[in-house]
């Protein structure tokens, strides 16, 4: 019983349906076998569950819409209207008729004990006495300056330039820039001569200096120190050099030789013998070794050999106890036992995915019929009897009693406002004659004279962008065309 759609091959999916599922793996015997009886004994259980489920939800959503939601709305509308009285309302009135008055109060004290008293006694006091003071001081300071000006310093700067400067500039002028030009010329003579004689002085003294202290040390080191130097290198060379080299050549060099020999001699001696030594005990060595080795490989074969004997029995017991039994009893019990679990797990869940939407197709289709007949046997007759009953007859009445009353209700509103504008239209008339009577007529208001209205320019007259030809008639067709320019 397979109530889902299976694609048609060779035939494409509509534009809007949903995409096509990878077909599944071929599936076993038991699968196809438990199928069917699994979906039709879970469909026999899930259709009342369904239907009570959809029934409660139903429930729930009406209870909720009509009941919870308005009743959590009243708790909440409560709710709030306590926290506002406990927690803010009071902090607001505080705030609005306690502090608000009191810090405009405080503010109104301060500005008026004094801000307003310092503002007065700076505009009428400190500001005017600051100002005569600032004058007073600008005034004599302006009148000692002027005072010091023409008593001190004008006739001191005068009386410096009549009695300095000007005898100062006559004096550089005539006398001073004569004398320096002599000076100057006299210096430079002076200058040119002392140079002459400086220069032959200079070169006297030159070769004067090199008589005395170069030109004898250079002969000295020439002619003195030079063969005096080669002569005792020559007899170092004969005393010295000359022997030692003989010396090293016929005797040194042959008893070194000699010397030589003899420790290689020796060396060699002891080196053999040291190798002799060497190759004893290294024999004596490998043969102990090799003893040793081949001793220790035998015993090693040996407890191997049966170690791998031992190792080879208790992996076959082993196996066979326990790893065969175990092995066959999860290839050919636990293996297929869990195959089959899991084919009817899937089954079982499968149908209940299917049996749970049939189930809603099923509720969807009884609770559609219950709505139905809901509004067939209430509904209808309820709007029926409001569609043909009482529509009709409220019109009637609206028509037949409700506009008529209203009407007569608006004229007698209409009339007894007259009454009563007439009535205090008569009493505020009486009041006026009274009122003449006893004191007289009030004196009339002189009346204002108009002010002339200014005459509106006249606006210059200019022709069409698109002139037309004019005509005393109105006639178009007798129109003369305007005659051409130029």
């Amino acid at each position: 019983m397979d109530l889902e759609k299976r694609p048609v091959p060779g035939v494409a999916p509509a534009p809007g349906a949903e995409p096509q599922r990878a077909p599944e793996r071929a599936e076993g015997c038991l699968a196809v076998a438990i199928r069917v009886p699994v979906r039709i004994v879970v469909l026999v259980l899930v259709v009342p569950v369904r239907l009570v489920w959809d029934a409660l939800a139903v429930a729930g959503r009406f209870v909720y819409r009509s009941a919870l939601r308005p009743v959590g709305r009243g708790v909440a509308a409560v709710l709030t209207w306590l926290f506002k009285a406990v927690f803010v309302w009071p902090w607001a009135a505080l705030w609005r008729y306690v502090m608000v008055p009191l810090g405009v109060g405080l503010a109104w004290l301060g500005r008026v004990l004094f801000v307003v008293p310092a503002v007065w006694l700076y505009r009428a006091v400190l500001a005017p006495v600051g100002r005569g003071i600032v004058a007073g001081v600008l005034g004599a300071g302006a009148g000692i300056a002027w005072l010091v000006r023409n008593l001190a310093v004008t006739p001191a700067v005068r009386l410096w330039r009549c009695l300095a400067v000007i005898p100062a500039r006559w004096l550089h002028a005539h006398a001073l820039t004569p004398l320096g030009h002599a000076l100057a010329r006299l210096a430079r003579g002076l200058g040119t001569g002392a140079t002459a004689a400086g220069r032959a002085i200079g070169a006297a003294l030159v070769w004067l200096a090199r008589a005395v202290f170069v030109w004898p040390w250079i002969g000295l080191w020439r002619y003195g120190v030079v063969p005096l130097g080669a002569g005792l290198a020559w007899l170092g060379r004969v005393l010295f050099v000359v022997p030692a080299v003989w010396l090293y050549r016929t005797v040194l060099t042959p008893a070194g030789h000699g010397i030589a020999w003899c420790c290689r001699g020796i060396g060699a001696g002891t080196a053999w013998l040291a190798r002799g030594l060497w190759a004893g005990v290294s024999w004596v060595g490998c043969g102990l070794w090799a003893g040793v080795s081949w001793v220790g490989r035998g015993l090693w074969a040996g407890v191997s050999w049966v170690g791998r004997g031992l190792w080879a029995v208790v992996a076959t017991l082993c196996r066979w106890v326990l790893v065969v039994p175990a092995v066959a009893v999860w290839r050919w019990v636990l293996a297929p036992l869990g195959r089959a679990v899991a084919v009817v797990a899937r089954e079982v869940g499968a149908a209940l995915g299917h049996a749970w939407r049939v189930a809603g197709h099923v509720s969807l289709a009884i609770g559609r019929f219950l709505a139905r007949l809901l509004r067939w046997i209430f509904v209808e007759p309820v709007r029926w009897a409001y569609r043909s009953v009482l529509t009709p007859a409220g019109h009637m009445v609206r028509d037949t009693v409700w506009r008529p009353a209203a009407r007569a209700v608006r004229e007698v509103r209409a009339t007894a406002r007259q009454a009563l504008a007439s009535a205090r239209a008569s009493i505020r008339q009486a009041r006026a004659d009274v009122r003449r009577t006893l004191f007289g007529a009030p004196a009339e208001p002189r009346p204002v004279p108009a002010r002339p209205r200014p005459e509106p320019v006249p606006v210059a007259r200019r022709e069409l962008a698109t002139p037309e030809p004019r005509n005393l008639e109105k006639n178009p067709g007798s129109a003369v065309s305007p005659p051409a320019r130029g």
